[in-house]
């Protein structure tokens, strides 16, 4: 796959549009803000997206939680709309609306009939380019995300993922600490401090803009500078490249036991792993696959089918501009955690020194083509893989070219990413009604 970097030398003095693929075209503005849409006229429908590169990694200790702070707030008033008339307007032609935020983009989005992609592109522009962010509605926000911390607080099962990314990077640095912040975090973070991250961070060259569905890639380039003409991100500007790398730090292996009166013990095993432009990522799917991606899979087969230790086990890797996590999860009743533990750890370290069968290399390249491709079956997904694709890869690859790179993966190459990945020092993370200690230690 060829990386296109686009940086400072692109600067348009104009609309700049050019066709990717087919039915697929981008267009950067002045500003420097882009916009890729996939025509799909067999469709009714059509799905919008302001993807924006900011994330929890972006911050500070202090702001800690802005990221995912500023994404409730944004949807609390314009100039020209409030709360309810965002929501509302989408609501009454059957739309809806939502966002989320991760550790590296925020995204906005909507899905409406085709009709009306205009009025989806005027409410989201509007709501991400000109939020108000009024006092009262950040002290409303402040005590919804404090009750969204105390209720995640309350899943085990989602807890125990951020205890392990904790214990791999280390809670003090970017790609530890929670998206969502803490109570120590939020609870002081002031309207100014908000609202100054918004304006340095939201910036025209930070923004990807992508639509896929029945619709006209020029209507919708007009329809987006119409919306954004007087704001913020209107003006001259220059299209943003990749995330640079920065510095990140694992630290030595650990065990972190939180205790919980739970009636499961969920454990995550795992450890560093890849970025997202390695190009063993390939690979590491098939990988993913054969070891805990699903019914057929070697973890599933041996803890839940053949022993009936477990109701969940899997495998799964999380890819960073820079970074990645590959880990184990499973969820046990807590008298059989030390077993379910020790027939992962077995399990991976026969992977490590023996590899995978030829069978299973086939198997994990199917699943791996299989969930692709039916996962761009709606306009929703199409809309996601446009962003993703110019925001983190900086290429657009064809389903047939992703396709072709899985299936060149060969059996040396995931033994060899295997014997690499897999005999790394593990962390682990446990909650459960355990006591420090309770584990022995990770290798």
């Amino acid at each position: 796959m060829t990386v296109n970097n686009r940086g400072p030398a692109e600067r348009p003095a104009r609309v700049m549009t050019k066709t990717l693929q087919d039915g697929v075209r981008r267009t950067v503005l002045p500003s420097g803000l882009r916009i890729v849409t996939e025509a799909i006229p067999t469709t009714r429908s059509a799905a919008l997206g302001v993807w924006v590169g900011v994330g929890s990694r972006d911050e500070t200790p202090t702001l800690s939680g802005a990221s995912h702070f500023l994404e409730h707030l944004l949807f609390k008033g314009t100039e020209k709309r409030s709360a309810l008339d965002i929501s509302a307007e989408i609501e009454a032609v059957g739309g809806e609306t939502n966002a989320f935020t991760t550790k590296e983009y925020t995204c906005y989005y909507a899905r409406v009939l085709d009709a009306d992609l205009p009025l989806a592109v005027d409410v989201i522009c509007d709501a991400v380019a000109n939020s108000v962010l009024a006092p009262a509605d950040v002290e409303t926000e402040r005590g919804v995300i404090l009750e969204e911390i105390a209720m995640h607080d309350d899943e085990p099962g989602d807890e125990v993922h951020d205890v392990f990314t904790e214990a791999l990077f280390g809670a003090d640095t970017p790609l530890g600490r929670l998206i969502s912040g803490t109570e120590a975090t939020i609870s002081p973070m002031t309207r100014t401090q908000i609202h100054r991250f918004y304006r340095s961070r939201y910036k025209a060259s930070n923004i990807v803009i992508t639509a896929a569905g029945n619709l006209e890639h020029g209507k919708v380039v007009r329809l987006i500078r119409r919306a954004l003409a007087g704001t913020p991100l209107d003006g001259p500007g220059e299209p943003g490249g990749l995330r640079p790398a920065a510095r990140h730090r694992i630290k030595p292996p650990t065990t972190v036991v939180r205790n919980r009166d739970t009636e499961q013990a969920h454990l995550v095993l795992g450890c560093e792993g890849i970025g997202r432009l390695d190009e063993r990522r390939f690979a590491l799917g098939v990988l993913n696959n054969v070891l805990g991606g699903g019914m057929s899979s070697r973890l599933f087969q041996e803890i839940r089918e053949k022993r009936g230790l477990a109701y969940s086990v899997y495998s799964y890797g999380s890819q960073y501009a820079d970074a990645g996590v590959f880990a184990v999860y499973a969820g046990c009743a807590p008298g059989k955690a030390e077993e379910v533990l020790a027939l992962i750890r077995a399990e991976l370290a026969t992977v490590a020194t023996e590899g995978v069968t030829a069978a299973e290399l086939a198997r994990g390249k199917g699943m791996v083509k299989g969930s692709y491709v039916l996962g761009l079956e709606d306009t929703g997904s199409r809309m996601s893989r446009l962003a993703k694709s110019e925001l983190l890869y900086g290429d657009l690859m064809s389903v047939d070219e992703l396709l072709a790179e899985v299936d060149a993966v060969t059996l040396e190459q995931v033994n060899g990413l295997a014997a690499d990945l897999l005999a790394k020092p593990m962390s682990l993370a446990v909650v459960g009604p355990f006591d420090d200690g309770a584990f022995s230690p990770a290798r």
